[in-house]
């Protein structure tokens, strides 16, 4: 598509160069119905309508094709790791079903190995998008898609929401990890655990100010009574390096700025502010360190 698209582009500049240049010399009166407005109204017709039908028509079928070979139903069954990514408003929920691990805005997969994607959406449609790996696909609600990644190298990818979510869309980023296969494994490990018992008595009171809030409506921390399904799964979430699907990294500054007060750095966002005092804040952001 690429290379048609450049094609098509520079012999559309050519002709307005040429057009330019024309015009550019002796006015000459018009022609009559037999003249060159006939000519320029049959070349019209050829240019506007016969050949944009003959590229596209072209570009479809090449299209099909490689559609066909990135998500046909016998490569997905080939991969050796099924990840299941939700879309919400306005992060991404992360699960690896037969790791009994959820995490949130970071897909970890192996280097050179194919994963399968199950695309899902929570409430409108979203669109899954690393276009460094893969193309994209629609995540519709009540449907379920799927695409597959391969990384041929390590390194961190951006993905991103590339279907108008709502207010937020723009602040819809996720990264995709791809590490070699023991790494994965010691991370899938860790993060099949629960989280860590605090061991020091501002960790402790920090579990107490969050697990006395409102905040276990809406979060999950396996190993407490924080089962909420609403928002991400906080259970390691210190082990992240974004919060707000990529809005800002995961420091205690920024982190406490979003504890505060979410809707200054995501307007619309679901999470409301949080009425903290200045000591309870210190505990609750030294017990979230703890969740790795």
């Amino acid at each position: 598509m690429l290379v048609g698209s450049a094609v098509v582009f520079a012999v559309v500049l050519a002709l307005v160069v040429v057009v330019v240049v024309r015009r550019r010399g002796a006015a000459t009166p018009a022609d009559g119905p037999g003249g060159r407005n006939r000519g320029a109204h049959i070349f019209v017709g050829l240019a506007g309508v016969l050949v944009p039908l003959v590229v596209l028509a072209a570009l479809f079928a090449l299209t099909l094709g490689t559609v066909s070979t990135t998500s046909s139903a016998a490569g997905a069954s080939s991969s050796v790791m099924t990840i299941q990514v939700t879309g919400r408003q306005w992060f991404w929920d992360v699960e690896y079903p037969d790791h009994h691990v959820r995490t949130a805005n970071e897909i970890h997969i192996p280097v050179d190995e194919t994963v399968t994607i199950v695309a899902l959406s929570g409430d409108v449609i979203h669109s899954f998008w690393v276009p460094e790996l893969n193309r994209k696909i629609d995540m519709i609600p009540g449907q379920r898609n799927v695409i597959r990644l391969r990384a041929d190298r390590a390194g961190v990818f951006r993905g991103q929401c590339a279907e108008f979510c709502g207010l937020q869309h723009a602040h819809m980023a996720f990264t995709v990890v791809a590490e070699p296969r023991d790494t994965l494994d010691a991370w899938l490990a860790r993060e099949s655990q629960p989280a860590p018992q605090p061991q020091t008595v501002a960790e402790q009171r920090g579990q107490q100010v969050l697990l006395g809030s409102s905040c276990v409506y809406c979060h999950t921390i396996d190993g407490t009574n924080a089962s909420g399904q609403i928002g991400p799964d906080l259970t390691h979430l210190a082990s992240r390096r974004s919060i707000g699907a990529g809005v800002v990294p995961n420091t205690p500054g920024y982190l406490a700025g979003w504890i505060l007060d979410p809707q200054h750095l995501k307007p619309g966002n679901k999470m409301p502010a949080t009425a903290l005092s200045g000591p309870e804040l210190q505990d609750l952001l030294a017990y979230l360190r703890t969740l790795r």
